[in-house]
């Protein structure tokens, strides 16, 4: 707490002043987090300094709000292209990153609970600088980073607010953020180097190395390139449900098994808060896992009124899980730049409207970048016709067909 309150005050985040009438104030706390390592080891102990944001008022103490995260898609690509090329690829981490972004609205706050001014208690903190909490934090920080970026030559993608690019001189950098977290690829480290020093001066900076471990991913280098997996949230997942002692499953889903909202009796409350929390946890594994895609699709569709049916569906999904928490992406190298798409359809695969579940994938090269598998909504002007059984939705197999 000490050291978090010091790089606060280092910061200039905020300044006090006195009481200030008809201006909203909201509240502070201090939450604390346990950083873990890949391998589930303790890597640091955080406390982190967080307004309730949730008492902010709109027009008046913010406005414009925006998350700058980076697509899964857009991360799989251009690892895709970093391996491909033999590119190295870094992975930073930067240190209170939502101080650094300066505030455009006044943002009145109370002081810190353990670390309140003894000579003007009464006194609250006119906030210069965004906090954690705050509803314009993200938007706030991602302008700074953004501006930085475009200062040292970097172009934003117009498709992917949160990739930058660098193409001068015969050299290549690409940056990925997803909020303080960064990778970079280049095709120079000296180039990599000198992008590390310019940001340096002005933010927070810590070089974790090369990219090992990444929004709970674990990356692992080999012969060919890389593999991607999610072996420790897959265990903990397992482990969270249950189902350690279960007998594995060698499917995530039977190839017959169709689901109805009819099936089975309505879950309790309890059960029902563990299905979605469940559904919720196998939907992020799907992040390196297109295997469990449909049969997740499946389950998530149910998630208002789950039963008993569909909670042994979502536990078969997770006793799969449990035999190949192992597998996952791979990315090899490749001089192949041709993107290829598939699709396909289960045909009126629901019972209750009939409606199909279609899916995509889409590769770079050989390797996999894209994938969805979700439920197909109809054709405008067929609305009506939903809940006739005897019609379905023709399949779609147009190359390149997105049907998310």
């Amino acid at each position: 707490m000490n050291e978090e309150f010091v790089a606060l005050q280092k910061n200039k985040t905020w300044h006090l002043v006195p009481p200030q009438q008809g201006k909203n104030l909201i509240d502070c706390k201090w939450v604390f987090r346990i950083k873990r390592k890949s391998d589930g080891t303790i890597d640091r102990y955080k406390a982190r300094l967080v307004a309730k944001g949730f008492k902010q008022r709109y027009g008046i103490d913010y406005e414009d709000t925006f998350s700058p995260v980076v697509k899964a898609a857009t991360i799989r690509l251009v690892l895709s292209i970093a391996v491909s090329r033999g590119w190295s690829l870094r992975q930073l981490d930067v240190q209170n990153a939502f101080l650094h972004g300066a505030l455009e609205e006044e943002v009145y706050m109370k002081q810190p609970p353990g670390f309140v001014n003894k000579n003007v208690p009464s006194y609250i903190c006119k906030l210069d600088k965004s906090l954690y909490g705050l509803k314009q934090a993200p938007r706030a920080w991602y302008s700074r980073l953004s501006h930085k970026m475009q200062q040292l030559g970097f172009v934003p993608s117009k498709s992917e607010t949160s990739l930058f690019i660098y193409n001068k001189h015969n050299t290549y950098i690409f940056v990925l953020i997803y909020v303080d977290d960064i990778i970079v690829t280049s095709s120079s480290d000296e180039a990599v180097t000198g992008l590390l020093k310019d940001l340096s001066t002005e933010f927070a900076l810590k070089d974790l190395g090369d990219l090992h471990y990444f929004l709970g991913i674990e990356v692992k280098k080999h012969e060919d390139g890389l593999h991607l997996s999610q072996e420790k949230y897959a265990a903990d997942m397992v482990k969270k449900a249950g189902l350690q002692g279960y007998k594995p499953s060698p499917t995530p889903m039977s190839s017959s098994e169709k689901l109805s909202l009819t099936e089975g009796q309505l879950l309790s409350q309890d059960d029902s808060t563990k299905y979605r929390s469940l559904v919720g946890a196998l939907q992020y594994l799907t992040l390196t896992r297109p295997d469990i895609s449909f049969a997740v699709n499946k389950v998530c569709q149910f998630v208002h009124a789950p039963t008993t049916v569909h909670w042994a569906a979502a536990k078969r999904i997770v006793r799969y899980v449990k035999n190949t928490a192992n597998i996952g992406l791979n990315f090899s190298k490749s001089s192949s730049t041709l993107v290829s798409a598939f699709s396909d359809s289960d045909w009126a695969g629901c019972l209750d409207d009939r409606r199909s579940t279609g899916g995509f994938a889409i590769f770079f090269g050989p390797n996999l970048i894209s994938w969805c598998a979700r439920k197909q909504a109809l054709f405008p002007g067929l609305a009506q016709r939903q809940n006739t059984r005897h019609w379905q939705m023709p399949q779609l197999r147009l190359y390149g067909y997105n049907p998310c």
